[in-house]
């Protein structure tokens, strides 16, 4: 009796040593925790597409790599954000393309004013060749450009009257972003440009430091600067797409298989995020219009666009080399 006992546990042992070890084998070999940069908070149509490229590179590898996303720029401002994954100490990032200028020079040209007629003709233009060249001057700076996000298109808005024409800017106080193109933008439609970090402009607004501002539909509904700007006028003068950005050194790190599938992962992320954002602009349209702002179209954006050829010209005249990179966007439309 005690020997059949002996040899039922020492069988049971060998069993759980057994499972133990397939266990062990059957857990990825090394899982590669991976970090992303993200600005907006959660359930923002970049946020859900995010997680959802996280998602599917966890599944997908089988968890050979585990991306996590950390929202509201808890891990540092974009600028900072843009040189953490460039040297890999994050490993992937949603960015927008405004601010890539000073470490991406060619990126520049898409800030310049009204260089994209439509969202739709920035998705062609970017999901084809020249989103390609794009791309390949980000990988110089250390950043794989995988797919291209969707921010709408930038208007603007004022506490004072509604734009129609460029003589409507001028004297207004217009907050803009921090890169010198757009601060000639306003200057060149008379109005004042001032940069301002983004969560100063409500207060401002509010206390008439600003006057007004510009930005996309979901941006002035969620920063709820419609509730003191109400003149939104359709100048769609900047349509700047984003990227979902991996750092160099992590996609270098996958195997060839795994890149696939990061990539695959990030297509699928750009459409759901494009689809999101089309739905959020719609919702953000109508509650704006619900509280009453004033929604005008400029009938004729060519006099803005009049206004902008000096920009141009300057803008060849110091990059000559992004000339057929202009010229080519415009014909590509």
């Amino acid at each position: 009796m005690k020997k059949t006992m002996r040899q039922n546990l020492t069988i049971g042992m060998k069993l759980t040593a057994i499972a133990s070890a397939l266990t062990v084998l059957s857990l990825p070999a090394h899982a590669e925790q991976w970090r992303g940069w993200n600005i907006h908070p959660p359930g923002y149509p970049n946020s859900i597409a995010l997680e959802s490229f996280a998602e599917a590179v966890a599944d997908k590898t089988e968890g050979r790599i585990e991306p996590k996303v950390y929202h509201n720029a808890v891990l540092g401002d974009q600028p900072d954000a843009i040189e953490q994954t460039r040297n890999g100490a994050l490993d992937f990032a949603n960015f927008n393309m405004g601010p890539m200028g000073p470490i991406v020079p060619a990126t520049n040209v898409l800030s310049l004013p009204f260089i994209f007629k439509s969202v739709d003709d920035m998705h062609q233009v970017m999901d084809g060749e020249i989103g390609q060249r794009f791309a390949d001057a980000l990988a110089e700076k250390n950043l794989v450009a995988l797919s291209w996000f969707d921010s709408g298109a930038r208007s603007l808005y004022n506490t004072q009257r509604p734009v129609e024409t460029p003589a409507d800017v001028e004297g207004l106080k217009v907050r803009v972003m921090n890169n010198d193109l757009y601060v000639e933008m306003i200057d060149a439609l008379g109005g004042n440009a001032t940069p301002m970090s983004y969560g100063e402009v409500y207060q401002s607004l509010k206390t008439g430091v600003l006057d007004g501002a510009e930005n996309n539909y979901p941006s002035y509904e969620s920063s709820n600067h419609f509730e003191i700007a109400p003149y939104y006028s359709l100048t769609e003068h900047l349509i700047l797409p984003e990227c979902l950005c991996i750092a160099k050194s992590s996609w270098e790190s996958l195997s060839e298989e795994d890149q696939q599938i990061v990539s695959q992962a990030a297509e699928a992320a750009a459409e759901e995020q494009r689809q999101l954002w089309a739905e959020r602009s719609q919702t953000s349209r109508e509650k704006v219009l619900s509280d009453g702002v004033k929604i005008n179209e400029v009938a004729d954006k060519s006099a803005f666009q009049e206004k902008m050829q000096p920009i141009y010209a300057e803008f060849i005249k110091q990059n000559p080399q992004l000339e057929s990179l202009v010229n080519d966007i415009q014909a590509a439309q």
